[in-house]
């Protein structure tokens, strides 16, 4: 949630309201003209600056600087290209905070961002291994970021070095680069500071999942420190068959020149992931097979094997008081061996073993299988999707923040140049197999059709012996960046001001492939060369509130996720996206609680799909128009709130392929909300509990198959005392069935979200 920095004075209630969708956040804030009462006790306990919670006086806040660390009202932001006081920034910008994801039992990066509405998880072009994210409307796979660099790799990423988590809503490739069509998510690790402070946890789930995790700070002189953590996990993550996982990580880092003009942070993460993967159940007369909750297709020898290792170096050197240059070089060198199994379609099987499906259907244009016939004579064909993938990344940005003013106006500029280089290799495994001994593909095919299993009852064990796993296609790409970029805010007066913007990239990706075919090229290569601008005013009438106009573009390579989109003999324009957005940004209660507003429409053009042959086009529109409200902080000094809503009427206003003119693109709810409230009954105990809303999805483009909408509560209890904490997580109270990730491959698969689960986690303070 958007959050303002809490000025050292007074907060002076809000005498304007914003017209029109701001008239509710507007009237709200009027009423807020008492500060806050005195905090004395408070849901969680005191944290050091460090972002680890050290001992202290029984639920007392600690206000460190200008920022409650405990609380849900979001960290200054954390990127250079960012302003520290965010309401200086004319865009939605959500940040999750440690407090947040501690109170909520959040491991994972795909569960820390379901506190944003709006976003949807799923399975993106090309692949669906690892954390696939889908924002406003748009895949954001790509748009993964670590601490500002790219984190562009296949993995599914977890939260133990996560300090917070920053969405940017919107294009915003004048800062980052290609892609976020929908926006931006960064992920901010952990780093050293001077204050000691650590802890350890260790929880246990219903589901049968350990996890234990390590979180220790040290100052090692007057001006350096280090920090480690780390964390192990193993077992059943959600309720759902075929869900194990065995998961280990250590990031450490140290940090040199502390409160001194040079510091120097190094940082390294590594990280290793054997999970179980997940594709869900094929779709059935519109929508997901009307199966058992935790009934899964694949076999027990499936696995996602992840090897992550990301590198960095940070050396910020403040040359004056109001000038600083920092550079950043991050490389990141992951490696993912999976061997996966998909139900690819369902069908009937006759007396002599023949699999009939009732559609194959494509990405682009699935057919909805449909049928009449009992669920228990029905059958479904299992594919592999086998294969090795080697992601290599190696960037540096250097970045000149200087403020000067000329003659009555100031300006704060930013200017920066990225270099980068990117490397894939995927070496693809496909495993022919039999049905009731009778041969599922072709001679001389490599469809990877395994074997085939009942509907209702899908067999147990191991990948069959008749399945042998045979090399397929080995593509390989490569991909260089070379982008400047400059952007200047403008303080006209201390109310008005103006936000301007401008970076150009120079992307050239080139891919090869062993195997060519009518859909596959044995090569191909891209140069794209974009200019990306920004726009924004802002009027601040008060300390209190901000509001602000803005104007943004952005654009996706066909060839920015390092695999094929062809377009049968070249690659595809890129598509080009623009964004205005008009918003208000609200600080109460003494600048305890933020409230944010906004309504927004993002144009794609070049929009591209799957045809019928395999191929791509890129001839479609797509149009999202779309109003988000949020709400982050303390309420009291021992209610907090952390919640926002989302609605989005997306449309595709040109078709992007055969029936989808006028459709809802995929994985797009047209109204999405959270709420997360914890409340401290008494200095020990604490409750919390909240409810996530998304309305109906259409699981792709065509709006043929589509899962239900859903509400999900969650509650916790927690007891807290100095040196340690006692948390009960409850998740899916009322044990509905809803549909979580949506693949859009296979006519549109859907995968059930986790039944009833809690989990116990004891918190030590070291």
């Amino acid at each position: 949630m958007t959050r303002l920095s809490p000025p050292m004075r007074r907060r002076t209630p809000i005498a304007l309201a914003l017209l029109g969708a701001f008239s509710l956040p507007g009237a709200f804030a009027q009423q807020a003209t008492q500060p806050a009462a005195a905090a004395t006790s408070t849901p969680p306990p005191a944290t050091s600056a460090a972002g680890v919670s050290a001992p202290g006086t029984l639920r007392e806040v600690q206000v460190q600087g200008d920022q409650d660390k405990s609380g849900f009202g979001a960290n200054a932001g954390s990127l250079n290209r960012l302003p520290a006081d965010l309401r200086d920034a004319p865009q939605s910008i959500t940040v999750i905070n440690q407090a947040v994801m501690q109170s909520q039992g959040a491991t994972s990066l795909s569960s820390a961002l379901r506190n944003v509405p709006g976003l949807t998880i799923g399975g993106a072009e090309g692949s669906q291994i690892g954390t696939n994210i889908n924002l406003n409307g748009f895949s954001a796979r790509t748009d993964i970021f670590l601490d500002g660099a790219r984190d562009r790799a296949q993995y599914y990423r977890d939260t133990f070095a996560l300090d917070s988590v920053e969405v940017l809503m919107g294009p915003s490739s004048m800062l980052f680069g290609r892609g976020s069509t929908g926006g931006v998510i960064n992920q901010v690790s952990k780093k050293p500071s001077l204050t000691p402070a650590g802890e350890v946890s260790l929880s246990a789930s219903t589901t049968g999942l350990v996890r234990s995790t390590f979180d220790i700070n040290r100052p090692l002189s007057d001006t350096s420190a280090f920090r480690i953590a780390a964390m192990g996990q193993q077992g059943d993550a959600s309720t759902r068959d075929q869900s194990k996982l065995k998961d280990f990580g250590l990031d450490a880092s140290v940090k040199f020149g502390i409160n001194t003009p040079t510091q120097v942070t190094l940082s390294a993460l590594v990280q290793h992931n054997r999970d179980m993967p997940d594709y869900g159940v094929s779709p059935l007369n519109g929508r997901p097979a009307k199966v058992g909750r935790d009934t899964a297709y694949g076999f027990d020898d499936d696995r996602t094997i992840s090897d992550i290792q990301a590198f960095s170096a940070v050396v910020l050197h403040k040359l004056t008081p109001d000038t600083s240059i920092r550079n950043q070089t991050q490389y990141n060198d992951v490696t993912t061996d999976a061997r996966e199994t998909a139900p690819q379609s369902i069908g009937t099987l006759s007396a002599k073993g023949v699999f009939t499906p009732f559609s194959t259907g494509t990405t682009a244009v699935p057919a909805a299988a449909f049928s009449t016939l009992p669920l228990e004579s029905l059958w479904v064909r299992q594919q592999s999707h086998d294969r090795t993938i080697h992601d290599k990344s190696l960037f540096n940005l250097t970045e000149l923040n200087t403020k000067f003013e000329t003659g009555s106006i100031k300006h704060s500029l930013l200017a920066g140049l990225e270099l980068g280089r990117d490397t894939y290799s995927n070496q693809a495994y496909y495993r022919n197999g039999t049905c009731a001994g009778v041969a599922l593909n072709p001679v001389g095919g490599t469809s990877g059709y395994a074997s085939c299993t009942p509907l209702l009852a899908p067999f147990q064990g191991n990948s069959p012996s008749t399945a042998p796993s045979l090399p397929g296609n080995l593509a390989t790409a490569s991909a260089t960046t070379v982008a400047g970029y400059v952007n200047d805010t403008i303080e006209l007066n201390p109310q008005f001001k103006l936000v301007g913007g401008v970076r150009q990239d120079h992307y050239r990706a080139s891919i090869q492939n062993s195997i060519s075919s009518a859909t596959t090229l044995a090569a191909e290569s891209q140069t794209v060369d974009f200019t990306s601008v920004r726009a924004g005013a802002i009027w601040q009438p008060t300390p209190a509130q901000s509001y602000y106009v803005s104007y943004s573009t952005s654009f996706n390579p066909s060839l920015e996720q390092l695999v094929a989109t062809t377009g049968s003999t070249q690659p595809l324009p890129p598509q080009k996206n623009k964004s205005y957005e008009l918003g208000g940004k609200w600080d109460l209660n003494d600048g305890n609680l933020s409230l944010s507003a906004a309504a927004f429409r993002i144009t794609q053009t070049n929009a591209r799909s799957q045809n019928s042959d395999g191929t791509y086009s890129a001839t479609g529109t797509v149009r999202v128009d779309g109003a988000r409200a949020g709400i982050a902080g303390r309420v009291t000094d021992k209610l907090q709130l952390f919640g926002a809503y989302t609605h989005l009427d997306a449309t595709i206003i040109d078709g992007i392929a055969p029936g989808t003119l006028g459709k809802t693109p995929g994985n797009t709810p047209k109204d999405t909300a959270s709420l997360w409230a914890t409340y401290a009954i008494t200095p020990e105990w604490e409750i919390g509990g909240g409810a996530t809303y998304s309305a109906k999805r259409f699981v792709n483009n065509t709006d043929l198959v589509q899962v239900g909408g859903y509400t999900r509560f969650d509650a916790m209890l927690a007891y807290h005392q100095p040196k340690y904490d006692i948390r009960l997580n409850l998740f899916n109270l009322s044990n509905h069935r809803y549909y979580d990730a949506l693949i859009q491959s296979d006519g549109g698969r859907a995968v059930p979200g986790s039944g009833r689960a809690a989990t116990v986690t004891l918190t030590y303070r070291l």
